[in-house]
């Protein structure tokens, strides 16, 4: 197929877009870079550097060699919680705006298929766990809200327009693939956090509330290895149906505690990773699981690579890798 993937310089699109490329397809990637990094494009992908709203619909007109394109993958977007609350005026136009003019670029160009990378987010704190597609959808915060507007907007374009679109929610996203892994100038993701001590980075790690009602007192939860995220893109790619936009929950169906993704860094990584206990963040809740049933029998997708340490180990590699290239950068 001959596909787009916005935000394809990201962490979740590169590989993304690199697990595409290895499968044969054709890839043009759109990414303006302020997250993304310029190293992450993989070779083989015809890169446009850019704002998504600002040249989704020329890219998608000129097709890949005259030819028109296949779909479209949906990673690029605003993702802070925080940044989402201090000022949503960036969630609201960076994340919406933005997607409703690539659904009229898709729309424009006949283009027949969208995945949309979403999140569960959309959820808000959710009553009972696992979280299922049916649960109601109360989003806590602007990021969440924004997420949860191009879903709407995506469920009307397929039913008016033929779009055969699926929008995949999930948590935690860890891990790498090969040379892609999380760097990201802003990090808030707890295992490159973490991993960050272990290069001596940081000076420790806060444990945001030790009296949840948990087996170990501290949060729990479900974290996905990208490159299993990544199958799952392609395989909604690979089965949308005209007309229809499918909600689908990802997840490795099973949580882990802070303290127990924490031990898993010390164990990987052989050092000495110091935890302070810190008084509950607001809004955190004790417990997120994702029930991936409906993804499973609607996708055939099951996720091979659920174990923390292997999920651990492969962000560990990274960050290594990391470590080494900025060193010798500064020699």
């Amino acid at each position: 197929m001959r596909l787009l993937v916005t935000g394809g310089a990201g962490y979740v699109g590169s590989v993304i877009a690199t697990v595409l490329l290895e499968a044969g397809h054709d890839v043009v990637i759109i990414d303006d870079l302020s997250t993304g990094n310029r190293y992450a494009v993989p070779d083989g992908a015809r890169f446009v550097e850019g704002d998504v709203a600002d040249h989704a619909d020329a890219v998608l007109g000129a097709g890949i060699d005259g030819e028109p394109f296949d779909g479209v993958v949906h990673c690029a977007a605003r993702s802070l919680v925080g940044e989402s609350v201090e000022d949503p005026a960036l969630y609201w136009h960076g994340n919406v705006i933005t997607s409703v003019r690539l659904l009229d670029a898709l729309r424009k160009h006949s283009v027949p298929r969208l995945v949309f990378s979403s999140t569960a987010a959309t959820y808000g704190e959710p009553g009972t766990v696992p979280i299922t597609e049916d649960m109601p959808a109360r989003p806590t915060n602007p990021y969440g809200a924004s997420k949860l507007a191009i879903d709407h907007a995506i469920t009307s374009y397929a039913a008016a327009y033929g779009l055969g679109a699926t929008s995949l929610r999930y948590f935690n996203v860890a891990g790498a693939y090969g040379s892609t892994g999380e760097n990201r100038a802003v990090e808030t993701h707890i295992i490159p956090l973490i991993l960050q001590v272990a290069m001596g980075e940081r000076e420790h790690i806060s444990v945001f509330g030790t009296d949840w009602d948990t087996r170990d007192g501290t949060a729990v939860r479900d974290y996905i290895h990208v490159r299993d995220l990544a199958d799952a893109h392609i395989l909604a790619l690979e089965s949308s149906t005209p007309g229809r936009h499918r909600i689908l929950n990802l997840g490795s169906g099973e949580g882990f505690t802070v303290r127990e993704v924490i031990d898993a860094c010390r164990r990987i990584t052989g050092r000495d990773i110091p935890a302070i206990d810190s008084p509950r963040r607001a809004g955190d809740p004790a417990v997120l699981i994702a029930s991936s049933a409906r993804a499973m029998s609607e996708l055939g997708w099951k996720p091979q690579r659920t174990d923390l340490d292997t999920i651990v180990a492969d962000a560990w590699e990274f960050t290594r890798q990391l470590g080494d290239r900025s060193h010798a950068a500064h020699r």
